[in-house]
């Protein structure tokens, strides 16, 4: 039973409490390893319904839909960004049919499942039908990011939610105009013409818009502080032109204007894309708090039996279907059939486009519209749970995504990634090397280490190497301008903590120091690329070596004089690198005899300074994560002055790769 409150929250108060709880929610659901999507319908049906802290309608009013309507059409335009015709692939057969054959079928299998299974009457089945085309991208991304799936089902999977969001509600629409006809009278002529009408007018709409963008854009005619305000306005404005002809047409507009924008190879569009993406972020949390806060549990309990059995029906029956139908004789293998039809997750769109079209059909006369808001709430929490928890393993059990350790991505072929590479796959941890210098992946392959031979930032890359099967990439070529390039590209896809890059030559002097924002975390105990290849050629060599009750970090220490801790191997399998900050906590030794090489001046100062730094608690903090159980992963030197000599005879008499890299 809610909880009423005596008074509600101020409009300001209610944005920030959204805000907070939805970005909280995305945050613990990435630390506890859960769906994004079941922690925020959880957290607003407590603030919700549960305790009634938050009513959207009373502490927002009549601005809650508008903002709905808006946050969907931005989601929708994002979604349609990343709608690029030449990543297709071998998606792109599969991707036309789920939209051409799927969505008409679709459309009937759900009117029927919503007929015979909710007892709905054929004009609410129909109208509400359409709108379960929809699986919904705001659902469909957490998803994919988090079940790491390979690269063909994800693209099909994330296409058919993209594509298919604006052509059911615009079947929702088709067959709403229909029922206004048959109950009102009106020429069938005239609402077939203003459906068309509107259909054509977003199509030109989306059209215009996104060449006029792609246009405006490459000509200079918008300076760039300004081309994310210009893309904002421009998308509001598509959206809301077709909207006031026919309901809902604006998001045909907007994602094919994205759709548009996002195949004009335009030289900002990652940095358009990646602001988008954070801006959807925001609003995909907000809008699922609203929802769930929104939901009413007295029209829940107006439900039968028959919702539970809808339910069944559209997840077992109707979109198995259509998805195997779609995909006959399509090429697909059946693991890739099996995966997509029995992932359907629906979203925010549904949710938003049903409630507002329930309302329109109970405001003319069909009874069943009242009940439409509910079991698409219903469904979407059904399916979100059921998918959130189930793809990843579902997806692993049929070979369909990453399974076990994830891996570590190498750019550059040398003696340092080779040796690298070779240490971490002895402990079973994936790795890949890649270097578009073919002479340098020869000493890898040789030792049957994994090789790409070409620009990992190039299409080719972007289609050929599954991105999702590694955690962390590091950037090691000589080249040390392509290394912070590849860092920085790479970024945001990995993540800031686990891209990582070679000391750069004279990096360290502020002439040539990059700001923060360029490159990648330092990996390499600070040397660079030749400083590497001459240790190694000298007979260091690299081990991963695990530490246990009975052989201690002391124990290692003591038995590995000289040794560069580069990182480790945690026990979930994870690489981690060691900071230059922790090894100085790790290693204090090492941090006073630099000290006694400053000139005397300096000593006093230096050695105050690392006594404020070498603190109890971070002294705990970095003996915690070099425990019993990891992995160290470090440079060894050579056992002995003879082997180091011997080493550096053979580095000298062997043949060594030609060329650089670019």
């Amino acid at each position: 039973m809610a909880v009423e409150t005596v008074t509600g929250l101020a409009p300001v108060e209610a944005f920030a409490l959204v805000g907070v709880l939805g970005v909280g929610a995305q945050w613990v659901a990435w630390r506890l390893r859960m769906p994004a999507i079941v922690v925020m319908l959880a957290v607003g049906l407590l603030v919700g319904p549960v305790f009634g802290l938050f009513n959207p309608a009373r502490d927002i009013g009549d601005m809650v839909q508008p903002l709905i309507s808006m946050a969907v059409a931005v989601i929708l335009f994002e979604g349609g960004l990343t709608l690029d015709l030449h990543k297709l692939g071998d998606a792109r057969k599969g991707v036309m049919r789920l939209v051409f054959i799927g969505a008409p079928l679709g459309w009937f299998l759900s009117s029927c499942a919503l007929h015979f299974g909710a007892g709905l009457g054929w004009e609410a089945s129909t109208v509400f039908g359409g709108i379960l085309v929809v699986t919904g991208p705001t659902v469909i991304a957490p998803l994919l990011r988090t079940a790491k799936l390979s690269r063909r089902p994800a693209n099909l999977l994330n296409w058919e939610a993209i594509v298919n969001d604006p052509v059911g509600a615009l079947a929702a629409v088709l067959a709403f105009e229909f029922v206004l006809v048959g109950r009102e009278a009106e020429s069938l002529g005239g609402a077939i013409s203003v459906l068309a009408l509107g259909i054509v007018v977003a199509l030109i709409v989306g059209l215009v818009a996104g060449v006029g963008i792609a246009r405006a854009f490459r000509g200079a005619w918008v300076p760039e502080y300004m081309k994310v305000p210009v893309l904002f306005v421009t998308m509001l404005a598509a959206f809301a032109l077709p909207d006031m002809l026919l309901h809902e047409s604006g998001l045909l507009a907007v994602t094919v204007m994205g759709l548009v924008i996002a195949n004009a190879d335009l030289p900002s569009f990652v940095e358009l894309r990646r602001f988008k993406e954070h801006a959807t972020i925001l609003l995909v949390s907000g809008v699922f708090i609203l929802l769930a806060a929104s939901l009413d549990f007295a029209s829940l309990n107006s439900l039968t039996w028959r919702a539970g059995l809808f339910v069944a029906l559209v997840i077992l029956v109707a979109r198995p279907l259509t998805v195997l139908i779609a995909l006959m004789f399509s090429g697909l293998p059946t693991k890739e059939k099996l995966l997509i039809a029995f992932t359907g997750p629906r979203g925010v769109v549904l949710v938003a486009v049903a409630g507002l079209f329930g309302e329109r059909l109970a405001a003319a006369g069909v009874e069943d519209g009242a009940v439409i808001g509910p079991l698409a709430f219903i469904l979407v929490m059904a399916t979100v749970v059921l998918h959130g928890f189930t793809l990843a393993p579902f997806a692993r059990f049929l070979g369909l995504a990453q399974s076990g350790t994830p891996g570590v991505l190498l750019i550059g072929g040398s003696r340092f990634t080779t040796a690298l590479a070779e240490a971490l796959k002895k402990a079973d941890v994936p790795v890949l090397i890649a270097d578009p210098n073919h002479a340098r992946l020869v000493r890898p392959r040789a030792t049957g280490i994994p090789v790409f031979y070409g620009d990992v930032l190039s299409e080719a890359a972007e289609h050929s190497l599954e991105i999702l099967s590694y955690q962390t990439v590091v950037a090691a070529t000589e080249n040390d301008a392509y290394n912070t390039l590849v860092a920085t590209d790479l970024a945001p896809e990995f993540g800031r903590d686990q891209t990582w890059q070679i000391a750069r030559h004279r990096g360290e002097q502020a002439r040539h120091a990059l700001p923060t924002q360029l490159g990648g975390r330092p990996f390499g105990a600070g040397k660079t690329f030749r400083e590497l290849e001459d240790l190694h050629i000298g007979g260091w060599r690299i081990s991963a070596t695990a530490l246990t009750a009975e052989f201690t970090f002391e124990d290692w220490k003591e038995g590995r004089t000289g040794a560069h801790l580069l990182g480790y191997i945690s026990t979930d399998g994870d690489v981690k690198r060691v900071t230059p900050d922790e090894i100085e906590v790790l290693f204090p030794n090492r941090a006073e005899a630099r000290i006694d090489d400053l000139p005397e001046e300096q000593r006093e100062s230096a050695r105050e300074a690392l006594k404020r730094r070498l603190t109890e608690a971070r002294r705990s903090a970095a003996r915690a994560k070099i425990s019993e159980g990891v992995r160290l992963i470090a440079l060894v030197p050579p056992r002995s002055e003879a082997e180091a000599r011997a080493n550096a005879d053979q580095a000298t008499d062997s043949p060594k790769p030609q060329g650089k890299l670019p």
